[in-house]
């Protein structure tokens, strides 16, 4: 009896997907191919589920060697649903190997825009950066073409993804995390890890607090030791209105150092502006404890005192 051969799109992309985990890659590209045909001819107007289709042929392609067509897919995936991180992971994943690295590292810091405890996207980032500067030398970022910036809305997004989706992503991330974590800094990770630093603080006194944001992180991933660059990246986080990130940098900051004052000050502002107004106040005792006469400190606890009030 002949197999029954799949219908819908949805059919063809779940037999891609068993295909694709079975290791049978030009098959799997063959049926999304086709999922991608119905889809259009249909005249579907679900650019998410086109763009899944592009990615995961993508993936395919990536994985038979075909870089060039990987970038083609992942480009159609994004021109779809801008800022979607496994089709960025796989065009940076093909820029590396055909030693396009100026835009591997584009797409590799857009994800960590995304979701800076991506391990991928942190080696990936670092490895682009080792491989920019042996052949550009300290001027290396001349050469880059522009980083986009991702928009609130697209780094939120990806905290509401579909329930199987939702799923592969927290134990990746899981994963990631505990990766980061785990890692012992070598002396050279702590000397890259604070030259990544500096070149964050810089980038703040610009103003330019987005991409200050990405220099912390690759700092965080060399060494996650340093109090300070939480507290800083905190900084940046309040500077676009990102309380929620802004008071998670703090908490870790003020866990390795507990007399981090800034920590305290930035989760006091952060917690103000989200209306906790308890737990801002008890930030700014504490730090009022460590800093009796800090002038700003006490203008922020009499504004937070009128809240309560």
């Amino acid at each position: 009896m002949a197999p029954i051969l799949p219908e819908s799109v949805e059919e063809l992309r779940a037999t891609g997907n068993q295909s694709f985990r079975n290791g049978q890659f030009a098959e799997a590209a063959t049926l999304y191919s086709r999922a991608l045909r119905m889809l259009q001819e249909e005249g579907s107007l679900d650019p998410e589920k086109e763009s899944v289709l592009y990615s995961n042929r993508a993936a395919c392609h990536l994985k038979d060697g075909n870089c060039t067509d990987c970038i083609k897919d992942c480009t159609s995936a994004l021109a779809l649903v801008p800022f979607s991180m496994k089709p960025l992971l796989r065009r940076a994943s093909a820029y590396e190997a055909l030693e396009k690295y100026p835009l591997a590292y584009v797409d590799y810091v857009t994800v960590l825009q995304i979701d800076d405890s991506v391990t991928s996207a942190l080696e990936g980032s670092s490895r682009m950066t080792r491989a920019l500067m042996d052949s550009f030398g300290p001027e290396w970022r001349l050469k880059l073409p522009s980083i986009p910036l991702v928009p609130v809305s697209s780094q939120k997004r990806w905290e509401c993804l579909p329930l199987e989706n939702h799923k592969e992503t927290s134990k990746s991330k899981s994963k990631e995390t505990t990766t980061v974590k785990s890692r012992v800094p070598s002396a050279g990770d702590m000397e890259r890890a604070r030259a990544l630093k500096e070149e964050g603080n810089e980038l703040v006194k610009k103003g330019n607090h987005k991409q200050a944001i990405e220099k912390y992180s690759e700092s965080l991933w060399f060494s996650n030791l340093e109090s300070a660059t939480y507290s800083n990246r905190a900084l940046c986080h309040l500077q676009l209105k990102q309380f929620q990130e802004a008071v998670k940098d703090c908490t870790e900051a003020l866990r390795l150092d507990g007399k981090n004052v800034k920590a305290f000050y930035r989760r006091a502002q952060a917690y103000k502006a989200l209306k906790d107004f308890r737990s801002s106040f008890a930030d700014i005792d504490s730090l009022l404890e460590i800093e009796p006469k800090n002038g700003p400190a006490r203008k922020l606890r009499q504004e937070v005192n009128r809240s309560l009030n």
